[in-house]
């Protein structure tokens, strides 16, 4: 296969001097991997015992690599949306320990201080919040291992939560003058996949949603640069 630069792990056509082993994609991820330990691995002779893990193809700290499956999404059916009543009391009936009793208290004090347009205002934010949030997660349950959804020029993004959506002015159009469209969006299960939780500071999200250019303009051996929306979730939610 391709050499693949150890420490970014894009293509590597430019390779160490001395020991013609180590792939890079340039001189600075060269020099970055040589401070790192490479100087003291590239002098060990490829005929030692244990050359192979001496210059080894990739660094720790790249995500791994997964095969990518394209299926189509199941259709929802209306019965997958109902909720049984008695679920739902349960459900409340269960959560009230009291602990969160005390905390319950604390908020009534604090919202019989607020006025009544304030606390309708509160009211309807929460309820849509609630709503949005609601929908992503019924989506999430339904595909589980889902990390791409792909619709491109379709159906827009699902998203997490109210705040934070982008508006048409808000997507800069195309380099050849083009509106970019809603091509596919990363979903928050592929944090899993990642381990990123063995990076110390753990990278997050809620959606990363990817607009490309409408009239699908360039050439198929180059990489052309889009537009991406970070969403996190909202402040209510975790």
């Amino acid at each position: 296969g391709a050499a693949l630069c150890r420490v970014c792990g894009a293509l590597g056509p430019r390779c160490c001097g001395r020991c013609r082993r180590a792939a890079y994609c340039g001189p600075e991820h060269q020099e970055l991997d040589w401070r790192a330990g490479h100087r003291r691995l590239c002098r060990q002779p490829p005929d030692t015992d244990d050359s192979a893990d001496a210059i080894p193809e990739r660094n720790e700290f790249l995500f791994p690599e997964y095969e990518i499956l394209i299926e189509p999404e199941e259709p929802e059916s209306p019965a997958d949306s109902t909720v049984d009543p008695g679920d739902e009391q349960e459900a409340v009936d269960t959560s009230k320990d009291p602990k969160e009793q005390e905390e319950l208290g604390a908020t009534g004090e604090a919202l019989q201080s607020l006025d009544v347009e304030t606390l309708e205002a509160m009211a309807k934010c929460e309820t849509k919040e609630d709503k949005i949030f609601q929908m992503f997660k019924e989506k999430v349950a339904a595909e589980p291992e889902q990390i791409i959804r792909y619709c491109r020029g379709g159906e827009g993004p699902i998203w997490v939560s109210g705040e934070n959506r982008p508006e048409e002015k808000d997507i800069p159009n195309c380099s050849c003058g083009a509106k970019r469209i809603f091509e596919f969006q990363i979903m928050p299960q592929l944090l899993n996949h990642l381990q990123v939780d063995s990076l110390g500071e753990s990278i997050d999200w809620g959606t990363l949603v990817v607009y490309t250019c409408a009239d699908n303009c360039g050439g198929a051996d180059k990489y052309l640069e889009e537009f991406i929306w970070k969403q996190d979730y909202s402040v209510g939610h975790t």
